[in-house]
């Protein structure tokens, strides 16, 4: 192979060369020149040796396997499937005798004539030995002064610890001091947030400060470049980096001018002599950097748990190393002994507060039912009929309440009793209707009131107890309840958890199932499917107005039902459905909450909703009680379900079992105020004390979030003065859309007015469009809940009229607006297609991949 030849020649090159390295390291060590037969008797052997390791490791690493097999066939070797270990070594037994290289002789014809080349050679050697020797012991006395150095430098620090700090205390302590009397203070945002001007506040306070650190979170006023990973960003800078500047500046000065004054003049000038010149402040602080970097970590976390007042007394005191370690000592008792009456504070307290906590909450949350009463459960699948025998009794007492979870489904209920012949007033927290001589109320459940005595209360959709904020009405109506007979409406997961509740009262179960069945379409359902008795449910008001518009453009009648839509609206848009004006309906899944309507096929349109928190996949319960709405005795005897996609996965929810209910909501009480009124009048107080409160077990808080961010508007204001704590906790908890700022503007401006006595301000009115009037609507009934809470009913009366009014306009508006309602692209703004379900066009979109594409190549 011409290979062979190739890698014969460079095999050979590398071996003289080694050969050659070899004379140098035998000849550096000998006293006198020794001549090419010493050398050949002492290494003869081992460089024949070096020519056989170079061949073989050669032709064995750069002669590839096909061409190995090619030479061993030539051989007559069998090479094929053969381990490729057995192949190396069949190969390298055949090189080993491939034209050896006759060293020997090279030896002889090529150096050995030359005698004045050989001892050229040795003397050559023989100078790099003596110079590599000569290194060698400078290096060897560079670590011996090094480790002398090292061990001042350790011992320094061990001893002479404090002596440093002391320094650097004195030094902080002055600028501190300059601190406090010359910069202004400014107001504590987050650093981040260099959009907003810093507001100067006047001077610093040392009362404001127990310890250092706390003044080293404020601002002092300048911009600077913070680095997070690879990543840089500008915030406004805080004392922390300027003082955490000023150590490391101080300390790395000071400790090695300290030092330098410990190292006696005899070791100063071995490090000279050996070194090559003087030791000085910049040749320590490379010497020891690490030891520094350590130490001024150490010293800044010292730094900021000095105590403000023991820096400020500091900072008078001319520096004398004696006297300042004597007050350093004396600050170190004082400190331990301040830090042990301030646990001992700290426990005292963590114990009052925890006394607090159980006199405040203690057993409020323990169910306490009232005697005598029998309890009844309904308990079923969606569409089965509980609310219906429920209501049969009721209308049969004497007296009767029923609480809704919807304001929509006590107004249905109030019309029905009404209807019927059974005089029924409303109340819920928007509006009162009372008619004469009614013994009956429908309200929403917010509005139950436990001292009212009634012959039967009906509580219905009980598994809403599990929510997180308004789950406590439940609980509440549930375990308070004042009635001879109290039917209890609820689906199969909430059972255990009402029979835990109720404990050993008299209880009465009625287990309900559905008459018709349920049936998976096996299709996947498309836009185009649609048909008459379909109610096709999303989730959110945009997604309803478009797909309600697709249908009407495409030929259908449609109604719509959605959360912000106004009750009066939605019943309008039930009945036509009902009356068949309609043939299909558009819904969130609102529809899912007690709405009897006559619904041949759910359809839902999407499988995941955004619970304010999060898009998820719709829970087994949400999609059961949705897909229980279908059918309709004697109209549809089969209700049928349809999903646009994962249609196993989503049967499979519909058949699984429900998990029972694990926890019930609660909230705060009237009870639970007084009590927390013995101890302070501020509600932010409370809000903490809240926090701390450790939930029952079995039991979840309420998260109080939309009271305590209307709270931010009004503490430390007129109305916080001016208004009882329950008061103000009464208007924080007012049921309105915290979300609309125009909503909560009308809401501080209208407790302004009441505390000053003045008339309350008109919720302002706008028709332009669909959205205005939902927001009007919404305002009108704040305007309501402030009406009835200060007793002004009949003022609510007028307002109650123009509420409809708005709401006859919504309902117009649904019928003219939506078929023009249309999505168009965030970026381009050109029309997209119906059921298009990105935010951007097709075309957009592949614009944006290009351009990512064509950076990640540049």
């Amino acid at each position: 192979m011409d290979k062979l030849q190739l890698l014969y020649e460079e095999a050979v090159q590398h071996t003289k060369d080694k050969i050659k390295a070899d004379i140098n390291q035998f000849m550096e060590k000998k006293e006198s020149c020794p001549s090419i037969e010493e050398y050949l008797s002492e290494r003869g052997h081992y460089v024949e040796q070096i020519w056989v390791n170079v061949w073989l490791n050669k032709v064995t690493n750069d002669v590839s396997r096909s061409d190995k097999k090619s030479f061993l066939r030539e051989k007559d070797y069998e090479v094929e499937g053969v381990d490729r270990k057995l192949i190396n070594r069949l190969f390298r037994n055949e090189m080993r005798d491939y034209r050896p290289f006759p060293v020997h002789k090279w030896l002889e014809e090529s150096i050995a004539p030359f005698k004045d080349e050989w001892e050229k050679t040795y003397r050559t050697a023989r100078d790099t030995f003596f110079q590599r020797e000569e290194k060698e012991k400078r290096e060897e006395a560079k670590r011996m002064i090094q480790k002398e150095l090292f061990q001042i430098i350790n011992q320094f620090l061990e001893v002479k610890h404090d002596v440093g700090y002391i320094h650097l205390r004195h030094y902080i302590s002055k600028k501190f001091m300059n601190d406090l009397q010359n910069k202004p203070k400014y107001q504590r945002i987050e650093p981040f947030m260099i959009e907003e001007e810093l507001e100067d506040q006047g001077s610093f306070h040392h009362q404001d400060y127990s310890v250092l650190a706390d003044f080293l979170r404020e601002l002092t006023g300048s911009i600077h470049k913070k680095l997070d990973y690879t990543r840089g960003y500008w915030e406004y800078e805080t004392y922390f980096y300027t003082y955490e500047r000023l150590v490391s500046n101080y300390i790395s000065t000071l400790i090695p001018e300290l030092i330098l004054q410990e190292i006696t003049s005899k070791i100063l000038r071995q490090y000279k002599e050996v070194i090559g010149n003087k030791l000085t402040v910049r040749e320590l602080q490379v010497i020891f950097a690490e030891q520094l970097l350590s130490l001024n970590r150490s010293y800044f976390e010292m730094i900021e748990k000095e105590y403000v007042e023991d820096l400020i007394k500091l900072s008078s005191i001319p520096f004398d190393e004696h006297h300042h370690l004597e007050i350093y000592k004396m600050d170190l008792i004082n400190r331990e002994r301040r830090k042990a009456e301030e646990l001992l504070e700290l426990q005292r307290k963590k114990e009052e507060e925890a006394r607090m906590l159980e006199d405040i909450f203690g057993r409020e949350y323990s169910p306490s039912l009232g005697k005598n009463i029998r309890y009844v459960l309904h308990i079923g699948e969606t569409n089965t009929g509980k609310t219906h025998h429920a209501l049969t009794k009721m209308k049969e007492a004497e007296s009767g309440l029923y609480l809704a979870p919807l304001r929509l489904l006590a107004l249905e209920v109030f019309d029905k009793l009404n209807g019927e012949g059974i005089s029924c007033n409303l109340k819920t927290g928007e509006e009162e209707k009372e008619v004469p001589n009614a013994r009956h109320i429908s309200s929403t459940v917010e509005m139950f009131y436990e001292k009212e005595h009634f012959d039967v209360i009906i509580i219905d959709e009980a598994q809403m107890i599990a929510d997180k904020d308004r789950g406590f009405s439940w609980y509440k109506a549930i375990t308070k309840a004042n009635a001879n007979e109290v039917h209890i409406i609820g689906s199969n997961n909430v059972k255990p958890m009402l029979l835990g509740l109720l404990g050993e009262a008299d209880i009465e179960i009625h287990d309900y199932s559905r008459e018709l069945p349920l049936e998976v379409e096996s299709k996947e359902f498309s836009i185009k499917h649609a048909k008459k008795g379909d109610a096709i449910v999303c989730f959110s008001r945009r997604k309803v107005l478009e797909t309600a518009s697709i249908l009407q453009n495409n030929g259908h009648n449609v109604s719509m039902i959605y959360g912000s839509m106004p009750p009066e609206t939605r019943k309008r848009q039930m009945q036509q459905f009902i009356n068949g004006k309609t043939s299909m309906i558009v819904a969130t899944d609102a529809i899912g909450m007690g709405l009897n309507l006559p619904i041949r096929r759910i359809v839902f349109l999407e499988n995941e909703k955004f619970d304010g928190t999060r898009r998820r996949t719709l829970s087994s319960q949400e999609v059961k009680q949705i897909a229980g709405r279908a059918g309709r005795k004697g109209i549809y005897n089969i209700g049928k379900v349809a999903f646009t996609r994962d249609i196993k996965r989503m049967r499979k929810l519909l058949q699984q079992e429900d998990e029972p209910v694990q926890f019930f909501a609660i909230a705060p009480t009237n009870h639970v105020f007084e009590r927390f009124q013995r101890y302070s009048h501020n509600l932010g107080d409370f809000f903490e004390l809240w926090d701390k409160f450790e939930s029952p077990f079995g039991t979840k808080k309420a998260s109080l979030i939309e009271e305590r961010e209307l709270y931010e508007l009004v503490a430390d204001t007129e109305i916080e003065a001016r208004l009882s704590m329950m008061d103000l906790y009464g208007f924080l908890h007012l049921p309105f859309s915290k979300k609309e700022p125009e909503l909560t503007r009308q809401w501080l401006d209208t407790l302004e007015s009441l505390i000053k006595d003045e008339e309350l301000p008109e919720p302002i009115i706008k028709n332009k469009n669909l959205e205005q009037q939902e927001v009007s609507y919404k305002a009108v009934g704040l305007h309501l809940l402030f009406l009835y809470r200060i007793g002004r009913k009949t003022e609510a009366i007028y307002w109650e009229r123009l509420r409809e009014d708005i709401a006859n306009g919504v309902h117009e508006s649904l019928s003219t607006e939506v078929s023009s309602i249309s999505r168009s692209c965030k970026k381009c703004g050109r029309r997209l297609p119906p059921g298009f379900r990105f935010p951007i066009c097709d075309s957009c979109h592949y614009s944006r991949l290009r351009k990512k594409t064509q950076r990640r190549f540049d």
